[in-house]
């Protein structure tokens, strides 16, 4: 087309107008790939800091990730002058994760985690997070909630856990048993703190059997 334009205005086109025509082309081409080029490395990128940020198996947060962003997120709600500063921090585990591992095999448990991850999302709200800790534990950080709306929520993924039928291979069914413990987030907690907190809960809570629910701190 650019050939075409120029020659219409030079009937007889010297050889540097061909030349130039070429190279006009030439360059449209190579923009056209440079952008696409570009744009895929985008995807990659934005692909690999997903990868990195999130547990391959759930699709949750990893744990280092976990720990910046609740840390993150209580040091925003500090300085606010128009938001709560509590929230709470839970753990889920599964009580019989590695028994099931053992049992049916491990795709049988990633299986039967990504189950609960399910169940746990749909019980949170928008803005809760939510991470692998573990191989058999999640943790959960529900920002501006009280411990009474965090024990509405446990119970609420507890008894969606016992409503669910988990089966492997040929239909065999898998009894599951989850224990859950959280505390309250105040100004000196740190990340390990809250979490080492809301694990004491949690086994208090399979001790003495549920609903009980504690707020225990560091």
């Amino acid at each position: 087309m650019v050939v075409w334009a120029l020659s219409q205005l030079v009937p007889e086109p010297p050889f540097w107008v061909e030349l130039t025509g070429v190279a006009l082309i030439s360059a449209a081409v190579t923009f056209g790939f440079q952008l696409a080029i570009n744009e895929a490395l985008r995807d990659t990128q934005k692909e690999l800091q997903h990868a990195l940020r999130h547990d391959p198996v759930t699709g949750t947060l990893r744990a280092s990730e976990f720990a910046n962003s609740v840390e993150q997120a209580i040091d925003r709600r500090r300085v606010s002058s128009t938001e709560n500063p509590d929230g709470v921090m839970l753990v889920l585990s599964v009580g019989n994760f590695d028994e099931i591992g053992r049992r049916y095999g491990p795709q049988w448990a990633d299986t039967l985690l990504q189950s609960i991850v399910r169940i746990v999302h749909s019980s949170l709200r928008y803005g809760d997070l939510v991470a692998r800790l573990a191989s058999d534990e999640l943790g959960i950080y529900l920002p501006g909630t009280t411990m009474e709306n965090a024990s509405n929520i446990c119970e609420r993924i507890r008894a969606r856990v016992q409503e669910t039928t988990f089966t492997a291979g040929q239909e065999r069914q898998i009894s599951v048993t989850v224990r859950l413990g959280g505390t309250r987030v105040e100004d000196q907690a740190d990340f390990q703190a809250l979490r080492q907190a809301a694990n004491r809960a949690a086994l208090a809570e399979e001790e003495a059997g549920p609903p009980l629910f504690r707020e225990l701190f560091s």
